[in-house]
């Protein structure tokens, strides 16, 4: 009888160890190419579990989405359903695992489109072979933080993403920074002040001193993975993309620049463009005059207008059709930015670092001539090592605009990694 207790008790042992060996192989990373039309995305899931609940994440480096927390969760036997919930929609996956839980077999619905996908499974959690690391360096006082990211294979190649404008951390360059470190390149990108964890107050430095973090940030880079400056690469979109040649001519060891979507005039003047794009239609014969008082407005914020003679234009025109239009702050908290006067172009004019310059046909931001602007800036500084793209129906952050069958998700357009990656390898 004692015998025959043992044999069930091990019996019983082994199904719930069998059980137990089915639930893990459940979890992992599945990636695959979801295509709809002329639609398509490179996506993947990661499935975890822990000792209550499954968890998933949703990753699209096209969309600049890492590890997205995904809602609603239901599992029954094979099939795992959930949601994603962006601001104008709901993304419905249904998933079902097929071929012994290797492949991910499922259907997205938004709206009233069904979208069928396969999904395979990584044959390890690590297949990629890039090594993030966590770092801090001192800047000015501060404390920055970052990641510097190392590629499978060990060379003496990098790139570094240089911050931007507003508030956004590091993430707004994690995907480009996971890409490039899958291509072979060593990445770093960083909090910039005020940011992040990242120490400080980014709207109270001028433009010289977050440019001084940037080159602190560079130092600090090739310091901790001894590559030279001569192989590191620097990339900027928007503001970053404007640091680029005021950075390359402080650190003239540096290989290259790449600035995309970069003004061919003041950080104001975009500022204005912009506004001038977002009410043309509204506006029309009246766009210009309202756009005379808006100057003001930020020629005030920028510390070129006193606050009488702003509040002397504001009051002469309360009574134009045009006057709602406007965008006037609270004068009495405005704090004065001279970062909007300044201009990357005289940079240019003394760059002689190699330079990609980007910029997309449906930008709403900076104005439509900046690409000749600078290129006339690189001419005049002799400089024979540039390339100037326009990525057709892309826009300010070099996301695909024009036709698409699957509107319901935004992504980088098609061009533009590609463009930035054979270039860089034409220069290492």
């Amino acid at each position: 009888m004692k015998k025959y207790y043992i044999i069930i008790f091990a019996t019983l042992l082994l199904t719930s160890c069998s059980q137990s060996k089915n639930e893990v192989r459940k979890e992992g990373i599945y990636n695959g190419v979801f295509t709809h039309g002329n639609f398509t995305d490179t996506i993947s899931f990661e499935i975890k579990k822990d000792s209550t609940a499954f968890a998933v994440f949703f990753t699209s480096l096209e969309q600049n989405a890492f590890q997205i927390p995904v809602r609603d969760i239901i599992i029954k036997e094979d099939s795992i359903n959930f949601k994603l919930q962006s601001d104008k929609y709901t993304y419905d996956f249904s998933n079902s695992w097929k071929d012994g839980k290797t492949e991910l077999s499922g259907v997205l619905k938004v709206d009233t489109v069904l979208v069928p996908y396969t999904l395979k499974k990584q044959n390890s959690a690590r297949a990629d072979g890039i090594e993030p690391k966590e770092v801090n360096f001192q800047s000015n006082g501060l404390q920055l933080s970052g990641t510097i990211r190392y590629p499978k294979k060990a060379n003496k190649k990098a790139l570094v993403f240089i911050t931007s404008s507003g508030g956004s951390d590091r993430s707004g360059s994690r995907a480009e920074a996971i890409y490039f470190a899958n291509k072979g390149f060593t990445t770093f990108h960083y909090d910039k002040r005020g940011t992040g964890i990242s120490q400080g107050d980014w709207q109270l430095a001028n433009m010289e001193e977050l440019c001084s973090d940037d080159m602190n940030a560079i130092n600090f880079f090739s310091n901790q993975t001894g590559i030279p400056l001569s192989k590191i690469g620097i990339k900027g979109s928007s503001q970053g993309g404007a640091k680029i040649p005021y950075i390359l001519n402080e650190l003239k060891d540096l290989n290259l620049g790449i600035a995309v979507s970069c003004p061919g005039g003041t950080l104001m003047e975009s500022d204005l463009n912009y506004w001038k794009n977002r009410n043309r239609e509204s506006l029309g014969n009246n766009l210009e005059n309202a756009a005379q008082l808006q100057k003001m407005v930020f020629e005030h914020i920028a510390g070129k207008l006193s606050r009488t003679e702003l509040e002397k234009a504001v009051a002469a025109t309360k009574s134009k059709p045009w006057f709602s239009s406007i965008w006037v702050p609270n004068l009495d908290e405005v704090k004065i930015d001279e970062k909007l006067l300044y201009n990357p172009v005289p940079y240019f004019e003394t760059t002689n670092q190699s330079i990609l310059l980007i910029q997309g046909t449906k930008d709403e931001i900076i104005p439509v001539d900046s690409h000749t602007t600078i290129l006339q800036a690189l001419e005049k500084a002799g400089n024979q090592k540039h390339k100037i793209v326009l990525l057709e129906d892309a826009n300010h952050s070099m996301y695909y605009v024009g036709e698409s069958d699957f509107p319901y998700w935004a992504k980088l357009h098609h061009d533009y990694l590609k463009t930035v990656e054979g270039w860089v390898n034409t220069q290492f």
